[in-house]
């Protein structure tokens, strides 16, 4: 049997048979690895939360933000990886898997020592931007520091899982996650509760669970797919093969850290209100995360799918996919929405005992889940169009979202309404993002080929 086929069946091969089914089984174990990571951070909002002051807890939701920019460029490589391998899994092309997979481990290594040493001394600089308050200051820049210092396990983790999503293997990095998680929090409990480390002590906690997540990757892709020729440290780098991985993926990653920087800046909104509402906004972020795990997931299967049919050449497919992905997307998105709506007070009194905290983040809950469907339909468009390789569109589409509409619709709403309300920016930006993406199948000379393409094909079905 060639390598080729030994790969085909050890993944989802979402070329062939039902559409629904094959996207659901792809994105289960996605599913349940979004409610690990979001348990991930939550178990340190919850742990601090019961272990250290308000301002503790303030400060472990607004260091998520420049950690976030830090990393989305090198993420991004991530997600062009998968989109390139997944295209190539299509074709059934093993050895440009093989040279995208030592590209893959030379990155991880330029990516993560360079990222390491230039967040650690960046830091301070980052969170003055985002007006942290001085009661926050100390342990906002202890969480960022920590959680820096395992920068290089979080790029391998999440390269490595960027390449089996691309060969159709969803399930593996549910596992590692479930290890990662366990043992993160072990550690929170251990550092936090038992040494009296405080964020710092959560920060470690989570750095060294990524690097563990890391190693076993790296054990189970050598084991899983030898044909690959994975290796631990860096060996070839091979020119084409990075340039096509930097060409897809920085789009993607640069469109994401500047994403990510606009909303360190609406960060510094919502920091101008106050610790309190710092605190709700954290702890009102993790529950609108556990409500939303389904949304990513159901968009990273629609990447694939359109990867893998793009690469395969089945238009047809590509066809009948591009609306039912979406539209289920907002489906359940809605659903889960309501049913998180309905708990959020239990829920919030989970985390904290602040009557303050909870009647401003059972607000902030609210409006924000009574509007994911909006996203949860941009989100699977835009990743169904970068799975073609197509990400000049999605990448303009989401600047205007947030520069042209999200971050002005914040700075109204602070300046002349409510504060406590900013998360109204989030509603209007969805709305906007959407609609853009759905007009790229109207306007799209790429689209309107492929679906020429596709009606050739579709007799023979």
């Amino acid at each position: 049997m060639s390598n080729a086929k030994t790969i085909k069946n050890r993944k989802v091969d979402m070329t062939t048979g039902p559409i629904l089914s094959k996207v659901f089984i792809f994105a289960l174990p996605l599913i349940i690895g979004s409610v690990l990571q979001q348990l991930y951070t939550s178990v340190d909002t919850l742990v601090i939360g019961h272990y250290c002051d308000s301002t503790a807890l303030a400060a472990v939701g607004t260091s998520s933000q420049p950690v976030e920019v830090l990393l989305c460029v090198f993420l991004g490589i991530g997600g062009g990886l998968s989109i390139l391998v997944s295209q190539h899994s299509g074709a059934g092309d093993i050895e440009a898997i093989k040279k995208f997979c030592a590209c893959a481990v030379s990155f991880i290594y330029m990516a993560g020592l360079s990222l390491t040493v230039i967040g650690y001394f960046g830091a301070p600089l980052i969170l003055k931007f985002m007006a942290v308050p001085d009661d926050t200051w100390s342990s906002a820049l202890s969480y960022t520091r920590v959680v820096l210092l395992g920068t290089l396990g979080n790029i391998g983790f999440n390269l490595n899982s960027g390449l089996l999503r691309g060969l159709g293997d969803s399930k593996s990095s549910l596992f590692f996650l479930l290890i990662s998680c366990i043992t993160n929090i072990i550690l929170d409990l251990t550092f936090v509760a038992g040494f009296d480390m405080g964020v710092s002590g959560a920060a470690l906690a989570t750095s060294v669970a990524m690097f563990l997540s890391w190693i076993i990757s790296i054990i189970y892709i050598k084991k899983r797919f030898p044909e690959l020729s994975y290796t631990v440290f860096p060996r070839h780098i091979y020119g084409p093969e990075m340039k096509k991985m930097l060409s897809l993926g920085l789009p993607i990653g640069l469109n994401s850290s500047l994403y990510s920087f606009g909303h360190m800046a609406l960060q510094s909104m919502v920091n101008a209100q106050g610790s309190t509402f710092m605190a709700a906004v954290s702890v009102g972020s993790r529950i609108t995360g556990l409500a939303n795990v389904a949304i990513g997931a159901l968009s990273q299967s629609a990447s694939a799918f359109s990867g893998q049919n793009y690469g395969a050449e089945r238009y047809d497919r590509l066809k009948k996919g591009h609306l039912i992905i979406p539209i289920i997307n907002g489906v359940e998105a809605l659903s889960f929405g309501l049913i998180f709506i309905a708990l959020r007070i239990p829920i919030l009194k989970f985390f904290t005992d602040d009557p303050e905290v909870i009647a401003l983040g059972s607000q902030y809950i609210i409006i924000m889940l009574l509007s994911q469907w909006l996203y949860a339909i941009f989100n699977a468009v835009i990743n169904y169009v970068n799975g073609l390789g197509k990400v000049k569109y999605t990448t303009v589409v989401n600047l205007l979202m947030l520069w042209a509409v999200r971050i002005p619709s914040a700075f109204i709403i602070t300046k002349f309404f409510d504060g406590t309300y900013i998360m109204l920016c989030y509603t209007i930006s969805f709305a906007f993002g959407m609609i853009c993406m759905l007009g790229y199948y109207v306007i799209s000379k790429d689209w309107k080929r492929i679906m020429k393409l596709a009606e050739k094909q579709e007799p023979s079905v």
